[in-house]
């Protein structure tokens, strides 16, 4: 909103600052954290007062999270309010892109208030239908994909890109908006899988989101994209706002998250903030480089896949217990060492997507 300060610019000079997206992320960035960070203890007060007995605690999983009981859980409210608070005052609503993502952001956020909803009020790990819930994710994800399709530029709006190979696009026709609606629905779901432990999702998140929003800015300057040989996508630069909103909101959640969490983020906020990373990997087409740098997310998820697998194949479990982290757990490792060692694999994972920009 703050951008139609730079129409001014030849009155103010000083104004022109409002034209730099960089300008505007790093604004985003401390508008978020201060948001977040100030009504962050009216937020889990209130919280607190509405569960009651706060998110149910898993009876198998290891003993040490029977402690957490009456945690409150939703605090995804608080990540959204700040991310949403910071990119409409920083962000050009003129740009399609931020309306797709905040679109898609806060219809999974939505999906996961509701699902969040039904746990705490039956005191059940049983929220909304899985099925019913997927299916509404798809059709999101597939209508978010098909505005990104008809928002840029013929030549590459209907190709899937691949990471090294500038040339080596794969065009998919009518079938964009389907493959893409996978990564995006893929995307939520695995940061929903990851998000079992005090701080173990939102730092991946922060991190992916500050990989997503350097490459953004990239791909949305000509002279950048085609320096580092990846695609120019004409107003994707506009999302780093959004990513640099996305870490601000994140570090402020985390001084409330970090062990022991005052408060969980839920689904509100893993399916939502997993929902806005798929859209900007389909956005600024680095679809492949989201599996790398959001590895973790997908160990995670794959984790969950083989053990339900092989166990309905053979009745045996291939880890003591899934979302993997929990097999970490039940190895001995304690919460502190599971958490700080993921994020150690999350920015190495993100180093290895920045190679893919191809530095000269």
């Amino acid at each position: 909103m703050l951008v139609w300060l730079a129409d001014f610019s030849g009155t103010f000079p000083i104004l022109n600052v409002f034209r730099y997206i960089t300008f505007r992320a790093g604004g985003a960035t401390a508008t978020a954290l201060l948001v977040v960070f100030f009504f962050g203890p009216a937020a889990i007060s209130w919280l607190r007062i509405k569960q009651g007995k706060g998110q149910p605690i898993r009876s198998d999983g290891p003993e040490s999270h029977l402690a957490k009981r009456g945690t409150p859980t939703m605090g995804g409210l608080m990540i959204l309010a700040g991310l949403f608070a910071a990119t409409l005052l920083w962000g050009n609503l003129r740009n399609p892109y931020v309306w797709i993502v905040l679109g898609v952001t806060a219809s999974y956020g939505a999906i996961g208030f509701y699902d969040d909803f039904l746990k705490v009020t039956k005191q059940s790990h049983k929220g909304f239908s899985g099925r019913a819930r997927i299916a509404l994710e798809v059709v999101i994800a597939v209508i978010a994909c098909t505005f990104i399709m008809q928002t840029q530029p013929q030549a590459i709006s209907s190709s899937f890109a691949m990471p090294f190979l500038k040339e080596a696009i794969i065009p998919l026709g009518i079938l964009f908006p389907l493959v893409t609606a996978f990564v995006v629905v893929g995307a939520g779901n695995s940061v929903n899988l990851t998000d079992g432990l005090d701080g173990l999702a939102i730092v991946p998140v922060m991190i992916a989101a500050g990989t997503f929003g350097f490459i953004a800015y990239l791909a949305g300057n000509a002279i950048f994209a085609n320096y580092l040989q990846i695609h120019h996508v004409p107003g994707v630069g506009e999302l780093a706002v959004i990513c640099g909103a996305m870490m601000g909101a994140g570090l402020g959640f985390l001084w409330f998250n970090a062990p022991p969490a005052q408060i969980f983020m839920g689904d509100t906020g893993s399916l939502g903030l997993g929902g806005m990373l798929g859209t900007i990997a389909v956005a600024i087409k680095h679809e492949v480089v989201l599996a790398i740098v959001g590895g973790l997310f997908v160990v995670e998820a794959l984790s969950v896949i083989i053990q339900v697998a092989v166990f309905k194949r053979t009745g045996k479990r291939v880890f003591l217990m899934a979302p993997i982290h929990h097999h970490f757990e039940k190895l001995g490792w304690t919460e502190p060492q599971v958490v700080i060692r993921f994020w150690i694999i999350s920015v190495v994972l993100a180093l290895v997507g920045l190679s893919t920009l191809k530095l000269r």
